[in-house]
């Protein structure tokens, strides 16, 4: 079981990470779009801050966060519309940010580690919220690095990303409106240090194989199959490539070939 502690500095090293990539640029490089359709960069920070928030709201106050979700008008623009609310200058954006991710940080270091705290959907447990901020944090700043022209390097912290996407295969498959599969599927992936990590039976007959960072990028819709180096063998693990998918909610768009056919 990983530590809490450990969790949350993975959480503020993956947020710092992304916080040195946008401060102190001109506010042009903040309306730049971004892979996302209609989202700049100055989106996708406001789209973080405002998921803090709701997040601290269901670590802290239950009923304010019901409240927010039944107060949307449009359940399908939940997202966007919390994006477009905390948008604003960098000036502000960056400070209200840092803040709340503190603030947040703080609440979920405090609560009892057995505590089940609403989401979208489901429930969890303060380290698995943890995880999933770590992962929305990466793939996020991937896109805002896209939109810069940075690649960034593979770190360790992939690991809690990889791990959700192990852990949300029948996710993607339901999301998608297909079965659950029961045959399980073994991955294994090639770690920034050069080791392999792996997940599920030794003996599955299907399989998932390549780059940390590729499947990172699958799981968390940033790249289209035909641009990753990753390798399915087997109808399940085949299949899954197509439906992946590491967050909650409804399946997203994905994002098209980039027509290279080659790793990204």
């Amino acid at each position: 079981m990983v530590d809490l502690k450990d969790l949350l500095t993975d959480l503020t090293d993956e947020s710092e990470h992304l916080d040195a990539l946008v401060a102190g640029r001109p506010p042009g490089d903040w309306a730049r779009p971004t892979p996302a359709p209609g989202w700049t960069v100055g989106h996708q920070i406001a789209h973080l801050a405002w998921t803090d928030h709701v997040a601290l709201l269901a670590a802290s106050d239950v009923e304010s966060f019901f409240a927010s979700v039944t107060a949307t008008p449009d359940p399908s623009r939940l997202v966007d519309a919390g994006a477009e609310e905390f948008l604003a200058p960098p000036a502000d954006l960056l400070p209200r940010w840092r803040a709340g991710r503190a603030t947040l940080a703080a609440a979920l270091a405090a609560a009892p580690p057995d505590e089940k705290i609403p989401w979208y959907g489901t429930r969890m447990s303060p380290a698995s919220m943890v995880t999933a901020r770590i992962m929305e944090t990466w793939a996020h700043g991937e896109d805002v690095a896209d939109a810069l022209g940075v690649t960034r390097p593979a770190t360790a912290r992939l690991r809690h990303v990889a791990h959700l996407g192990v852990r949300t295969l029948g996710h993607g498959f339901a999301a998608h409106g297909r079965p659950v599969p029961t045959a399980p599927v073994r991955v294994e992936l090639s770690a920034p240090d050069g080791d392999t990590w792996a997940y599920g039976p030794a003996d599955a007959t299907d399989r998932v194989t390549g780059p940390v960072r590729d499947f990172c990028l699958l799981v968390t819709q940033r790249r289209h199959r035909a641009d990753l180096a990753l390798v399915a063998t087997g109808p399940v693990a085949d299949a899954w490539l197509d439906v992946a998918q590491a967050f909650a909610g409804p399946p997203g768009a994905g994002r098209e070939p980039r027509g290279s056919g080659v790793p990204a």
